[in-house]
């Protein structure tokens, strides 16, 4: 009877797209997708206010009267809503697609009077699955949308509640949409260095005692390395398109923090591809020890037939029906009183000569 087997499916980031021939920037939702919540915070030098559960009234009765606003869509169902966001920041139709749109590659576009960040982090480590974080800023607001409730803002939204001195809240629109990346780029950290951790652990069961489950894991780790690198290497792209591009609602003080971001991806980065190559050792290294044990086990074997092709040669000559009585030539030593423990000594001196020959000859 065959055992049934648990397979671990991994969830596939898969795009969707409007129907062919559709317009520019048409906005379709994912039948899966959350019903849109908005939170509205507002923000000056001196205070600030939060808006949970907040509606587009909200937004366009405060939009005009703080210095800064910052609006989190966590959702991507509701279509008229993300289009009424979209007309009261001007924000582009095109960029409003992708945003609807999900599993985008990191990337950054320049408008007129705003800028879209495309950036992704992971929403679930242990079932593989990355969300897809949109950003737009402008001179003095910032739109986030996301796919699911969870991201790692808590830090910003701490730090904005903070006393001041408060460079959150003191800065303009481009400093809070640093924060955010910034707070995106950091949140890879401890999934990779969990990585990391679990890699060292393997290598070092490995040495011990490998073990066939051990392959598994490593091919897993392997190729999730391979798909934080795929989001990596593009997110570090967009940082870097973000710094060289000279906006005016990107101040030269707010792109030496973008620096530093830019410096924790290439870390992030350093650190992908060192354990991609470790699992890749590590990988060989499991062929190795396994081929070298069933090499080890093969000479055992092999020593043991050596051992036992004499002693059973010299048991079947000794088992033949000889007659002494016949022919003195018929093995008179059946009739030896002594036969039986000279030919079991006779076979053990033979045994231990093998042994100790191979010995010598540093086989075993």
């Amino acid at each position: 009877m065959a055992k049934a087997e648990t397979v671990k499916k991994r969830a596939s980031v898969k795009i969707r797209r409007p129907p062919v021939g559709a317009s520019p920037g048409t906005l379709i939702a994912d039948p899966a997708a959350r019903w849109s919540e908005l939170r509205l915070t507002l923000i000056s030098p001196e205070k600030f206010k939060t808006i949970e559960n907040a509606s587009i009234n909200d937004v366009n009765a405060h939009c005009d009267r703080w210095p800064v606003i910052w609006l989190d869509c966590t959702g991507l169902a509701n279509i008229p809503l993300i289009e009424e966001i979209g007309r009261i920041f001007g924000l582009h139709p095109l960029a409003l697609e992708d945003v609807v749109n999900t599993g985008q590659r990191p990337k950054v576009d320049f408008f007129e009077d705003h800028a879209f960040v495309v950036l992704r982090m992971i929403d679930d480590i242990t079932a593989h699955r990355y969300e897809q974080i949109s950003v737009f800023f402008g001179s003095n607001f910032v739109v986030t949308f996301q796919e699911r409730e969870g991201d790692p803002f808590d830090p910003v939204r701490k730090r904005i509640a903070s006393s001041m001195p408060n460079r959150l809240r003191a800065r303009g629109a481009d400093y809070l949409a640093y924060a955010l990346i910034d707070a995106i780029v950091d949140s890879y950290f401890p999934s990779v260095e969990i990585a990391g951790e679990l890699v060292d652990s393997i290598e070092d069961e490995m040495l011990h005692t490998p073990q066939k489950h051990q392959t598994r894991q490593l091919h897993e780790l392997r190729r999730d390395a391979n798909v934080l690198k795929g989001v990596l290497w593009p997110m570090r792209d967009a940082l870097a398109t973000l710094i060289r591009n000279d906006v005016p609602y990107v101040k030269a003080e707010t792109k030496v923090f973008l620096n530093d971001t830019l410096d924790h991806s290439l870390r992030l980065i350093e650190l992908v591809e060192t354990q991609r190559d470790m699992l890749t050792g590590l990988i060989e290294m499991h062929l190795s020890l396994s081929q070298a044990r069933t090499n080890d086990v093969i000479s055992y074997l092999t020593i043991v037939s050596v051992i036992f092709m004499p002693l059973t040669f010299l048991v079947g000559v000794w088992g033949m029906n000889f007659d002494p009585e016949t022919s003195p030539w018929n093995m008179p030593e059946l009739k030896a009183y002594y036969g039986y423990p000279l030919s079991l000594l006779f076979m053990a001196v033979v045994a231990v000569g093998l042994v100790v020959f191979f010995k010598w000859k540093k086989w075993l």
